[in-house]
């Protein structure tokens, strides 16, 4: 077994690292203050290759393994929780589906042009007010047949980068007798008449990554805009959310990876008692949790995107990876701000922020309570 990088991943690191040392972490917290996307990030993400790791060379994209991406993410979300999340959503969900199951046309159409920088974000539209975690059962967005065109009514919600994306790929219900072949995506532009984009929501954290609800009013889109073949929504987005699991857990290593660095610098720095925090045991056993914590995590990212390179199953790690990094990130930087004590609740200091940001990852991508049902369901089939 090689736990190492190789020489393109290390590379690929360091690429990653310094560009958000430098382009991300100095706004984060005026991205977070402002609830602004940081677009001037983005525009600079696109040669480096952050726009497009879930797209072919052909097409514009970077198309870096799953490990490279979970390495990206986890830098991504070192520097900017915001940032992370919008492109994490954008590269895992508003293109990957194109890239692996879209038809020559709509890649060539699609993909160059959100992978560049230059314009704007891909986006999936999956949540709805009444079915969060009931893919397969909750979703009432329907999608009919009207000569060559496929006509769309319903409504979404928390739709990440919906008011700064391209195009939106729509869970969509094509045959209303229901069952697990009864549902399909289809590519909705930003600019389809009827298409309405809500103001985005006030959140608790992550506020510079905006999330919409979404309503389809007799919106219009040619029969060529469907994603993958009709009747395997469901499938594809399944499949779509496990490798998207892998991201949001990197980013929470990132974020925790971020809040540890903060701790152990106050804690360096700030006396009490005559000495630094650093020198007592209390503070020592918190930051050897921190590091022992995010140092497992991380391995089974890795572990859980080997398997995904390799093309094996990797349902089951994806979602114990997911829900070991999410709930993890909670518990270090809950201590990050113990260490810093009251400087921990002030704005003034980050942690406060990474704290917020990493409360959505529990509950993205899958909540937590669905990572232990997929979980439980693999541990008994045997």
């Amino acid at each position: 077994m090689n736990f190492d990088l190789n020489e393109e991943q290390k590379v690929w690191k360091k690429i990653v690292h310094d560009f958000v040392e430098k382009e991300l972490m100095p706004k984060a917290r005026e991205v977070d203050e402002k609830e602004e996307f940081n677009w001037e990030a983005v525009r600079k993400g696109g040669p480096v290759g952050l726009m497009g790791m879930s797209i072919p060379e052909e097409f514009g994209g970077s198309n870096v393994d799953a490990i490279s991406n979970a390495i990206a993410m986890e830098e991504l979300g070192w520097g900017c929780g915001s940032t992370a999340l919008a492109l994490t959503a954008h590269n895992g969900l508003g293109t990957a589906p194109i890239a692996l199951y879209g038809t020559e046309e709509l890649k060539k159409k699609w993909l160059p042009m959100v992978s560049s920088g230059k314009n704007k974000l891909g986006a999936l539209a999956l949540t709805e007010p009444g079915a969060g975690s009931d893919i397969q059962g909750g979703i009432t967005t329907r999608a009919e047949k009207d000569g060559d065109e496929w006509v769309i009514n319903g409504a979404k919600m928390w739709c990440t980068n919906a008011g700064i994306a391209e195009y939106i790929i729509t869970l969509v219900r094509t045959d209303p007798k229901g069952g697990s072949k009864s549902l399909s995506m289809i590519l909705v532009p930003t600019d389809a008449k009827g298409l309405h984009i809500a103001p985005a929501e006030k959140k608790m954290g992550l506020r510079g990554s905006p999330a919409h609800g979404v309503t389809y009013d007799n919106v219009r889109v040619p029969l060529g805009n469907l994603v993958g073949a009709e009747g395997r929504g469901l499938q594809q987005t399944l499949a779509t959310l496990d490798a998207g699991r892998i991201s949001i857990g990197a980013i929470s290593i990132g974020l925790a990876q971020a809040g540890m660095e903060a701790a152990i610098a106050y804690a360096k720095e700030r006396k009490a008692f005559g000495q630094s925090l650093s020198e007592f045991q209390a503070i020592q056993f918190k930051i050897a949790n921190m590091e022992m914590e995010i140092d497992l995590a991380r391995t089974y990212i890795y572990k859980s995107a080997w398997l995904k390179d390799q093309g094996r199953p990797y349902a089951k790690e994806a979602a114990i990876a997911k829900l070991y990094a999410t709930e993890m990130a909670e518990r270090v930087l809950y201590d990050a701000i113990q260490i810093h004590g009251g400087y921990g609740y002030s704005r003034e200091y980050g942690v406060e922020r990474m704290y917020r940001d990493a409360r959505l990852m529990t509950i993205g991508e899958g909540t937590s309570e669905i990572q232990r049902l997929v979980i439980a369901r693999h541990a008994l089939a045997g």
